[in-house]
């Protein structure tokens, strides 16, 4: 099966969840330890073998874009002082030449709208979608386990988790085919059920392998639920024409779009840091 080369960053939302720190800083952004989530999101898909990054970008999100950039005043003040630690995490950050592209969504009409945006730059191949809010820490970076059901299965792939009953409310939900404990068909999506009507548990998070021809369907896809041009809509038909599988995939995810689960993710990640682990397990000692 043809290898997933590039995947798209729909980056363009308002980050609504996290005001009013995001009334300016845009979410992704928002750091995890010293890190920001967009920088995660991108190390996994590299990790996974991608090549082109395509970051769906909105007003006021010109931050993510300098972030991987080279800031010629800071790095020459850093060499200057012999801060090479420093110095090395930010060239480790900046990807090669030409790699990163940038498209606008110049309107807020869901995440189906902001996919088919990158139409263009993604062409007629299979692509990845990553969504920052979803930080995934995995062993196997989560979009690298996709990308084998891929390779082995072909179609399309998306990565799912079992959720309470009570939050399918919340989500995308499959209603499961044949399954081997890890990958699962998909038969429907289902989206954000209520708990008694819920076909399954297993909620579909923001990774995906998706056909070029969901750009196709989103082309004359009318606008769904909130009056947005719906993602999950467009893989309903899409699955007309072709396989999906869902991946119960390795690691654990943290919506970093919701204060706890972003607190969570910042103290999951620093506890496994050998320079700041011992001193933050004394400090939450007088909290816990």
């Amino acid at each position: 099966m043809t290898r997933i080369r590039k995947v798209v960053f729909p980056v363009a939302g308002l980050g609504t969840r996290m005001l009013p720190a995001t009334k300016v800083l845009p979410k992704e952004m928002l750091p995890v330890v010293d890190r920001p989530l967009v920088e995660y999101a991108v190390e996994e898909a590299a990790a996974a073998g991608c090549e082109v990054f395509v970051f769906v970008t909105g007003r006021g999100k010109t931050l993510v874009e300098d972030h991987f950039d080279r800031a010629f005043e800071l790095f020459e003040t850093l060499a200057r002082k012999g801060k090479t630690r420093e110095l090395s995490a930010l060239e480790r950050a900046l990807p090669p030449a030409g790699t990163f592209v940038y498209t606008r969504q110049q309107a807020p009409l869901g995440l189906g709208h902001a996919v088919w945006c990158a139409r263009h730059l993604v062409g007629d191949e299979p692509f990845g979608v990553i969504l920052v809010d979803d930080l995934v820490h995995a062993r196997t970076p989560c979009l690298a386990q996709l990308a084998a059901v891929h390779a082995e299965r072909g179609g399309n792939v998306v990565a799912v988790e079992e959720v309470p009953r009570e939050h399918t409310a919340r989500y995308g939900i499959l209603d499961p085919g044949a399954d081997d404990g890890r990958v699962v068909e998909v038969r429907a999506f289902v989206e954000k059920p209520k708990p008694e009507e819920a076909p399954s548990r297993l909620a579909v998070i923001g990774r995906y392998i998706l056909s070029p021809r969901i750009f196709t369907i989103l082309e004359d896809l009318p606008p769904g639920a909130g009056g947005e041009i719906q993602l999950t809509d467009a893989m309903t038909r899409l699955l007309a024409e072709e396989a999906f599988h869902g991946v119960r995939f390795e690691g654990r995810r943290f919506d970093c779009g919701d204060r706890i689960g972003y607190l969570e993710a910042n103290l999951a990640l620093a506890m496994e840091r050998p320079d700041i682990a011992a001193r933050l397990h004394a400090a939450l000692r007088h909290y816990v």
